[in-house]
């Protein structure tokens, strides 16, 4: 199945999710610089290149293989009214094997924030891992005082698992996060965050 270039395209109420296309470089670095002061502090540091279209580029091509390794799903959400980039969301790091898990990221541009779209792509992808990719676990992490975050995650059913210390570097710092969870066929109750 190698070498074979693999679609997708998740469909949402108002989005499509679709992997990056090298057209879409002006849109991205727009999107992602005007919301800078937004996303660094939840994010891992910006290389120097971050921005530039050789970055993106990159980027594009190792979606596309991840894609067809069967590693990472990193899709673009589209809105479908008018094709505006709102942000992304990756499943990354998928287990085969006994676990059947993957790892789920995602930003959004600070104009479409606060607007539902996180959700539904959360949603979306999730059914699409369980589903189409035949996944069991879905794991997603923030900073403790990401309540945004925090607030997508549970509202799209991820149950609060607990705490990794020093779990990613962001913003130039070890940082610990809470950990959240969404099982296929989950029957577990409610969880209190600690």
């Amino acid at each position: 199945m190698l070498g074979r270039k693999r679609k997708v395209r998740i469909e949402t109420e108002r989005m499509t999710l679709r992997l990056p296309q090298h057209g879409d470089y002006r849109e991205w670095a727009s999107l992602r610089s005007s919301s800078i002061e937004f996303l660094t502090p939840w994010e891992p540091s910006w290389a120097s290149d971050h921005l530039t279209r050789k970055s993106f580029t990159n980027r594009v091509y190792w979606a596309q293989r991840s894609v067809n390794n069967g590693n990472a799903v990193p899709v673009f959400l589209e809105r479908r009214k008018d094709g505006a980039l709102l942000g992304a969301i990756t499943l990354d790091n998928i287990r085969r094997g006994p676990a059947q898990a993957g790892t789920l990221g995602y930003w959004m541009g600070q104009r479409y924030a606060r607007h539902g779209y996180m959700r539904e792509a959360i949603l979306a992808l999730v059914h699409y891992s369980f589903t189409t990719l035949d996944l069991s676990r879905i794991e997603a992490a923030c900073l403790p005082e990401n309540t945004a975050s925090r607030g997508v995650l549970e509202k799209s059913g991820f149950k609060y698992e607990g705490v990794a210390q020093s779990y990613l570097q962001i913003n130039g710092r070890w940082r610990n996060h809470v950990l959240f969870a969404s099982l296929r066929g989950d029957r577990r109750g409610k969880t209190e965050v600690g």
